[in-house]
């Protein structure tokens, strides 16, 4: 069986999209893509079954470092 993080890197590749590859779970990695409006977040876990994220947005500035205490505060 071929590995499930490689295909969808390959995927990922040849499609020229860059992404980040991170690991934020015990049992997964993570390959985090950005693309204009939008980010998307493909886990890839252990058993090579796939669960992707898909997050919106117009990458409108929203704020400075103001904002940025202001959200930190409210974690």
């Amino acid at each position: 069986m071929a590995s499930a993080v490689f295909k969808t890197m390959r995927i990922l590749e040849e499609a020229r999209l860059h992404f980040f590859i991170e690991r934020t779970r015990p049992d997964s990695i993570r390959l985090s893509v950005t693309m204009v409006g939008e980010r998307v977040e493909i886990d890839v876990f252990e058993d090579n079954h796939l669960e992707i994220s898909r997050f919106f947005g117009d990458e409108k500035v929203e704020g400075g470092m103001e904002l940025l205490v202001n959200m930190l505060k409210a974690s």
